[in-house]
């Protein structure tokens, strides 16, 4: 009896973006179907992104990407290409092998994990509360002048506290003129 050794494939397939989007999980099936039928253990499977596509394929013009890893039998890749073509959900595929490639390279962030990953933070910060003022942080704050505009407060408000020293605190500087009237009066 032979062994069978069976190596690691990446496949590109290509489906409407109106079915990947209303039935996904009856994609995916879809796939994972074709791929068992063909004796392969699925590695991973994940939606790569969804663009338009350069020329029309069965009348569609957007097309959504899917990205599989797997690992199979060489002899079973044709077989898998033909139940593709037979297949009415999925319009294209691309099996490449993928031998040399790392675990690191396989869980790489797709161009939709991305995009979700964005549009999560974006819907995380809208949902952040409000700052709330309290009552005595209002009474604290500079009365607005009716010559002064709301944006001049807030640039006075945001200028930095002057720091304490220690040192006696001097007036001003004297002149040179103040110094000769202060000497000439002690008699120096």
């Amino acid at each position: 009896m032979e062994t069978v050794v069976k190596k690691l494939y990446e496949a590109m397939f290509l489906v409407d973006s109106a079915q990947a989007a209303s039935d996904w999980d009856g994609v995916n099936k879809t796939i994972e179907t074709i791929l068992k039928k063909a004796d392969s253990e699925i590695v991973s499977i994940q939606k790569w992104d969804e663009r338009k596509l350069s020329y029309e394929i069965r009348g569609h013009s957007r097309g959504t990407y899917i990205l599989c890893y797997f690992r199979a039998d060489g002899a079973r890749i044709r077989g898998i290409e033909r139940e593709v073509r037979l297949s009415e959900r999925i319009m294209r595929v691309l099996i490449l092998s993928a031998e040399s490639m790392s675990q690191e390279h396989i869980e790489k962030e797709t161009p939709f994990m991305k995009v979700e990953r964005q549009r999560q933070k974006a819907v995380t910060k809208a949902e952040e509360p409000f700052v709330t003022v309290e009552a005595e942080e209002l009474s604290e704050a500079p009365a607005l002048a009716e010559d002064q505009s709301f944006e001049a407060v807030l640039s006075e408000a945001e200028q930095p506290e002057p720091e304490e020293s220690n040192e006696p605190e001097q007036g001003p500087a004297e002149s040179e003129e103040d110094k000769k009237e202060k000497d000439a009066e002690t008699g120096l």
